[in-house]
């Protein structure tokens, strides 16, 4: 499978969620245009303060998360491949009146295309499963990185992608499984499952934690922490049980990692 054959596929897969997701409950559109943000606490205390920094947020989808970093102070740059979801976070971004700027584009191409520099790069929760080349993806936020800026990542544990789907308890897929994963039983997504798309089929690739630490060091970046949490943010097993915002075991059960998140900085 080609480049070009998993980048149509996945885009036609992403153009068709943009207007469903708009109009979901789960990213509260109109209670972003009141005022609200959707970071999660746990990536607000770990990046700390934004205020005056500029910040690239790759991946972006339709911008709610980079706007909101703007509603901290930032001043960002949101990246995504689908044109859909970005006219719709150009369209957002006026409606709240939040200066930002929004490219489509591959994120392989971020460095040429965006033409700068950056004190943070941020992105995650659902981004790395995209992307054949995670060596390929760390050498590029390297590059988007000034000396002294990091990337923050936020992103789906890998062990939990291993467990079946409805108790969590039993090792069903492959952790080290190789070259891209094609599945034709998307026709729903996470923002609404009785919503219908009609291009169903996604390439996806899988990333294991040690896979993805290594392409930072070896991109010449510096962790500062990995911290795996025991809780999720949406209903990943049928088993889970919401807290707030978070997606927890039932009390009882042994935990296990379904989150993590990282930050790593490009030396001064």
């Amino acid at each position: 499978m080609t480049d070009a054959d998993y980048l149509m596929t996945n885009r036609a897969l992403w153009d068709d969620r943009v207007p469903v997701h708009l109009d979901s409950d789960f990213y509260d559109l109109a209670g972003f245009r009141a005022g609200g943000q959707t970071l999660r606490e746990f990536e607000t205390a770990e990046v700390g303060e934004v205020d005056g920094r500029s910040l690239v947020h790759l991946q972006c989808h339709f911008g709610l998360d980079t706007l909101s970093w703007a509603r901290r102070g930032a001043r960002v740059t949101g990246l995504d491949f689908s044109g859909k979801a970005i006219d719709a976070a150009q369209a957002v971004a006026e409606e709240a009146g939040l200066p930002a700027r929004f490219v489509t584009a591959d994120v392989y191409d971020a460095v040429s295309v965006l033409g700068e520099t950056y004190d943070i790069v941020y992105t995650g929760l659902g981004s790395l499963c995209w992307l054949p080349d995670v060596g390929r993806w760390a050498r590029t936020v390297a590059e988007l990185l000034r000396p002294g800026g990091f990337l923050y990542l936020a992103e789906f544990h890998p062990f939990a992608d291993v467990l079946d789907e409805d108790e969590g308890r039993t090792v069903t897929y492959d952790y080290f499984a190789e070259g891209p994963q094609v599945w034709d039983d998307n026709d729903s997504t996470y923002a609404d499952r009785e919503a219908r798309v009609q291009h169903a089929r996604s390439v996806e690739f899988a990333h294991g934690l040690g896979e993805v630490v290594t392409a930072l060091l070896d991109a010449g970046l510096r962790l500062d922490f990995l911290h795996e949490h025991d809780f999720t943010l949406w209903q990943r097993f049928a088993v889970l049980e919401r807290h707030g915002v978070a997606y927890r075991l039932p009390a009882g059960r042994p935990r296990v990692p379904l989150l993590y998140s990282l930050r790593a900085a490009r030396p001064r």
